[in-house]
């Protein structure tokens, strides 16, 4: 079902693409933007996991670089019943976390630095078994292959933006109001493909990633900490490529201007809710204070 959804996304942004070539430089310009869209895809589809890590500046690491984080991805794919993907960290101060790849054979998983310096090796289990979901549920192939159309399409509004400001093709060419309405729509139209597909997927991936884990209180106990950390601790990266927002486990964007825009994740209170209620919980969306006790009966000093 995943790869229906995918090859219906290429389908609808490469028209997208052409409309916006169109307008732009008329049938030549169409032309243009549908080779550029046919390589784009191609590109998107096979390289879309290794765009993304550049991007975000993620280095790959191996048992003897970071032994623990190393051990616990390798634990969780043995309950999983997955292979083992390529463990990425990203140097940065916010924590959080993404998945990317086109399949559980092709799969790569990124922990920020802070999430590893912020949460206890419990946390962090939680964490990672909800983005190794997000690779068993075949999630990932989606969400990174729009990430990375998402932007270029993005880019494709300022390059059409840039041309209407400074004449371009005066006869064919959009004018600075049509420049400005496809810099305007372009975004928005990657916005509605990404909550199409983001917010019901972190749910099923919570469930997921409680069900691999065994403990449901250490994902609703670590999102606690991300929301808290990601809301005071800026990800500059992260705001250069809102596109790619819906990847990470919590929203990495302090909003604003265009990255207002990709705000796809659900509420973070409603998440816990429902893995409290995964684990018996009373259902109500804030943690008494027995649960959290009981959320880090378990914690150990990460390291």
């Amino acid at each position: 079902m995943n790869q229906i959804k995918t090859a219906v996304m290429l389908a609808g942004l490469t028209g997208l693409f052409l409309a916006i070539g169109y307008l732009i430089g008329g049938p030549g310009g169409m032309a243009i933007a549908f080779g550029f869209a046919a390589i784009g895809n191609a590109i998107a589809y096979w390289n879309a996991d290794k765009i993304v890590l550049r991007m975000q500046n993620a280095r790959p690491v191996d048992r003897s670089e970071a032994p623990e984080l190393y051990s616990i991805v390798e634990q969780l794919t043995r309950n999983a019943g997955m292979p083992m993907p390529v463990v990425y960290i990203i140097d940065t101060d916010q924590p959080n976390a993404f998945a990317t790849g086109r399949d559980p054979e092709h799969a790569a998983v990124a922990a920020t630095s802070g999430l590893l310096r912020m949460l206890s090796r419990e946390e962090v289990t939680g964490v990672l078994a909800h983005e190794l979901a997000h690779v068993r549920h075949r999630d990932t192939l989606t969400m990174t292959v729009t990430a990375t159309i998402a932007g270029a399409i993005s880019m494709l509004a300022n390059i059409a933006m840039f041309s209407s400001m400074f004449g371009g093709n005066r006869e064919n060419g959009p004018g600075l109001l049509g420049g400005i309405l496809i810099a305007v729509l372009a975004p928005v139209a990657a916005m509605l493909v990404q909550f199409a597909i983001s917010r019901s997927r972190e749910y099923e991936a919570d469930r997921g990633g409680a069900e691999i884990s065994g403990q449901p209180l250490w994902l609703a106990s670590a999102l606690q900490k991300i929301e808290a950390g990601a809301a005071r601790i800026p990800n500059p990266i992260a705001e250069q490529h809102p596109a790619q927002a819906h990847l990470f486990i919590m929203n990495p964007l302090h909003g604003g201007g265009v990255g207002s825009l990709f705000t796809t994740h659900p509420s973070t209170e409603d998440r816990i809710a429902r893995l409290r209620a995964m684990a018996g919980g009373a259902g109500s969306a804030a943690p008494t204070q027995d649960d959290r006790q009981t959320m880090h009966v378990r914690a150990r000093p990460w390291g």
